[in-house]
């Protein structure tokens, strides 16, 4: 995998440097310091991945997206101090979102996301949006011996019981033989979460929000319901969207 640095900062570009360095699948084709270089690195190198700084003096890490055609295109992995960015690099096509200060952990899982999609071989994947996944709209269930096509908004919390889910929406509750992992990977995850091992959440459906005990939380759903959003999710969560408490 061929990696490009750039950053106006020399510490930053040498704490990326030194972590690419470490890895054996990784050769370092060159480093930039602002965005007109980027550009001319990326057009002349052609890397794979590329570590650009957001915030930089003249032209900045958006405006060097944007001056590459598609057919030029690396995976780009924007690092930047500032969380307010995080939205608009993903709305480019941005691998991943480094916030500074970063550790090793974060930044090698970020590399492994990279790997992973550059073995896809995505032609264009920053520039060209790649077709939606399609998620669930609607489960089907059965109800007193009847099937029915249940929309997914209608589901307030999936929790599972030995080998089977429960689907609960208001006054309804429906059984399902599935996995609460198999159905966290068919549902949208922009509208459900998982809190603990054997629950998700619509987010729509949630209440408030409390800090509880050691880290968890407690979770009140608009029924009144309460349940338990344990740390170990929460971290999956905050590392999956790179930010912290």
């Amino acid at each position: 995998m061929r990696a490009l640095i750039v950053d106006d900062e020399a510490p930053a570009r040498a704490k990326v440097r030194r972590l690419l360095q470490a890895c054996a699948d990784v050769e370092i084709v060159g480093e930039a310091s602002t965005g007109r270089e980027a550009v001319a690195a990326i057009k002349r190198s052609q890397p794979d991945i590329v570590f650009l700084d957001v915030q930089m003096p003249g032209v900045d890490g958006f405006g060097v997206v944007q001056a590459i055609e598609a057919g030029e295109a690396p995976y780009v992995v924007f690092v930047t101090a500032d969380e307010r960015h995080a939205i608009r690099a993903f709305e480019v096509g941005a691998v991943d979102y480094l916030l500074k200060p970063f550790t090793p952990l974060r930044f090698d899982q970020v590399l492994t996301r990279a790997r992973e999609r550059l073995a896809e071989r995505a032609p264009a994947a920053i520039f060209v949006p790649a077709p939606a996944r399609q998620y669930l709209r609607r489960i089907l269930v059965l109800d007193d011996g009847r099937a029915l096509f249940l929309p997914v908004e209608r589901i307030d919390t999936v929790e599972a019981e030995r080998n089977y889910v429960y689907l609960t929406g208001g006054a309804s509750r429906y059984r399902l033989r599935a996995t609460v992992g198999s159905l966290q990977e068919r549902l949208d995850p922009a509208h459900f979460l998982r809190i603990n091992r054997s629950t998700l959440v619509r987010l729509d459906a949630i209440r408030s929000m409390h800090d509880w005990s050691h880290g968890d939380y407690r979770v009140v759903m608009q029924d009144g319901r309460e349940l338990t959003w344990s740390r170990r999710y929460r971290a999956a969560a905050e590392r999956e969207f790179g930010v912290g408490r």
